[in-house]
């Protein structure tokens, strides 16, 4: 703690190129853990490759596998994807070290992201109020939590069953399906980042809300603009079929309700701190 405090007050006594240099150094343990965790991925190919990567390629994956118990269960043969009719090839001489290098640098980023999010906390933390130090609390933990909430289901629920639509998608029976390993990392990738940052709104309406910026009034009064908003962003981050596009659209839509009650409760406190205030008021004139 004192600790913590020296170094708090030695960073509000800091020059613009003080600034500047701490920045320096937050940004180089950021990308220092980025690239130590991208080492260990590149390392580990076997796992993060072929287990992590190619998972949803194919058919024993855990999605496909829980969609056909459910299918058994049910009587709903439709429900079970048992067969992924594509291949997936590497058309270029560097097409597979390039992925490699690529899918070890997001996987890297994506178990460094806590560290990278506490870094930059750190760097901005000291420039805010104590009150908003305090709003603000377990920050990193909450960030963290929905962005991994958001990648897991980017990966497990919504990639899965985009690959499963593109890759049974034919124009002609003639046309095989055979896929560039650079087409599905892509997709892939995009599909996972995508849903981990659209998984930040809660946190967003948060701090918007902390600084009076919106409102619960104005969230509930924009929330046919928003489903609009959300629905175009799902058509836009995912491949063009209507479940996926649902898919990503259902929980962003459930997250924008979570902002607004968010928004509520903050209103609520701040009413309740200015009764307070109020209160301690009329108590000091009476004295």
């Amino acid at each position: 703690m004192a600790l913590d405090q020296y170094q708090e007050e030695e960073e509000e006594g800091m020059s613009f190129l003080d600034h500047l240099e701490a920045l320096r150094w937050h940004l180089l343990r950021s990308i220092s853990a980025i690239l130590i965790l991208s080492v260990a991925a590149f390392i580990a190919k076997g796992f993060v490759f072929g287990i992590v990567i190619l998972g949803p390629s194919k058919v024993d994956f855990i999605t496909y596998r829980w969609l056909c118990n459910v299918s058994d269960y049910f009587g709903m043969a439709a429900l079970c994807i048992d067969e992924l009719p594509f291949t997936i090839q590497s058309r270029q001489m560097t097409g597979q070290f390039t992925m490699h290098m690529t899918s070890s640098f997001v996987v890297g980023f994506i178990a460094a992201f806590p560290f990278v999010f506490w870094e930059i906390w750190r760097f901005i933390s000291p420039g805010l109020y104590d009150q908003e130090k305090n709003a603000a609390r377990g920050a990193v933990f909450f960030v963290s939590l929905l962005f991994f909430l958001g990648a897991a289901f980017g990966y497990y629920i919504l990639s899965p069953l985009s690959i499963n639509f593109l890759s049974n998608y034919q124009l002609d029976p003639s046309i095989l399906n055979e896929f560039d390993i650079t087409s599905y990392v892509s997709t892939l990738t995009m599909l996972v980042l995508a849903s981990a940052i659209m998984f930040q709104l809660p946190v967003v309406v948060y701090f918007l809300a902390m600084s009076g910026l919106v409102t619960s009034g104005m969230l509930r009064s924009y929330r046919r603009h928003a489903i609009v908003v959300i629905l175009v962003l799902a058509a836009v981050i995912t491949p063009p079929d209507v479940i996926s596009q649902i898919l990503i659209a259902m929980p962003i839509l459930v997250l924008y309700e979570a902002g607004i009650q968010i928004a509520k409760r903050l209103e609520k406190k701040r009413a309740l701190k200015r009764e307070e205030e109020d209160i301690a008021d009329a108590m000091g004139d009476r004295d």
